[in-house]
């Protein structure tokens, strides 16, 4: 697997402490998603179980690496969402599944090396499960190590962060994300990077999904509605159908160049109708909307409310 460029430090100070022997048992990978923590995750995971590894890289040829490509290295596993008795997916990492990893780790490595166990995400488990989890972080085995992978580090304990070396993984320089994505050959570059708020991982991944065209289209959306042309409740019910997550980003987006247009020129790109106040509250409200579409309120009524606001 190839390295993203901002990885390169991160990568250079662990490979330090492997080789001063000074390896912590539990790293904390956190940082916005996009930028490649899982990649580097296991990147860093085959490496350190690679027979004929070199400054830390895994050569991939190897009965080590080979069973690792094949997800099936004994001395490797991720513990993510597992299945509850009627074959659903769990929305948390619960107890038992703690408790069995850390049984694991408690044993002898098969290949006589190291034994790794990743948590993705971590910021999922419950508050059962890392109580458990704090016991195997207090009385950690010999070479073993814990990969807790979190697109939101704050939602663990501080039990638990505190127990573990921290790799924050930040935004890299506009210039660099713009290199990465042209090499990857990601059309419109300069535009994806804006919508994806300097995400070089979010942009290309957008940009193959079409999400451009979607960012687009909630531009016209909010211009329509603030012009009085547009219904607040036809609007809710497409963005609803597709991707509305993405839709509340862009939304967001454009109330903060709303803002931002007047303060420069004394309009801004959209005409919206509220005052400098009501974007402000507007744009928050935006946000909100975002992270309570992931719970149990009805999605309609949150965008429709929204989406009057704006009208």
């Amino acid at each position: 697997m190839s390295a993203m460029p901002w990885h390169a430090e991160h990568w250079a100070r662990l490979q330090a402490r492997r080789a001063r022997d000074a390896m912590p048992h539990a790293l904390l990978l956190c940082g916005p998603a996009g930028l490649g923590k899982r990649d580097f995750m296991r990147r860093f995971a085959e490496g350190l179980l690679c027979q004929q590894t070199r400054d830390g890289e895994p050569c991939g040829q190897c009965r080590s690496c080979l069973l690792f490509a094949a997800g099936t290295h004994p001395d490797f596993a991720v513990l993510s969402f597992g299945l509850r008795k009627d074959g659903v997916q769990r929305s948390e990492i619960v107890v038992d599944q703690i408790r069995e990893w850390s049984a694991r780790l408690a044993m002898a490595s098969q290949f006589g090396g190291w034994q790794i166990v990743c948590i993705d995400p971590a910021d999922a488990m419950n508050a059962a499960a890392a109580n458990a989890l704090l016991k195997t972080l207090e009385e950690p085995s010999p070479q073993t190590l814990l990969l807790l992978v979190a697109d939101a580090p704050w939602r663990l304990p501080q039990t638990i962060r505190s127990r573990c070396q921290r790799i924050e993984f930040h935004l890299p320089p506009r210039e660099e994300a713009l290199s990465w994505l042209q090499q990857r050959g990601v059309k419109d570059a300069a535009a994806a990077l804006d919508a994806a708020g300097g995400n070089p991982g979010m942009a290309s991944a957008w940009v193959e999904e079409g999400a451009l065209a979607r960012r687009q289209e909630v531009r016209k959306d909010l211009g329509a509605l603030a012009a009085g042309r547009g219904e607040a409740m036809e609007v809710a019910k497409r963005w609803l159908d597709n991707e509305p997550q993405q839709r509340l980003w862009f939304a967001a987006q454009a109330a903060a160049e709303e803002m931002k247009g007047r303060a420069v020129s004394g309009q801004g790109p959209l005409s919206s109708q509220l005052d400098a106040e009501g974007l402000d509250l507007w744009y928050m409200a935006a946000n909100r909307a975002r992270d309570a579409l992931r719970g149990p309120l009805r999605g309609d009524l949150l965008l429709l409310e929204l989406l009057a606001r704006w009208h």
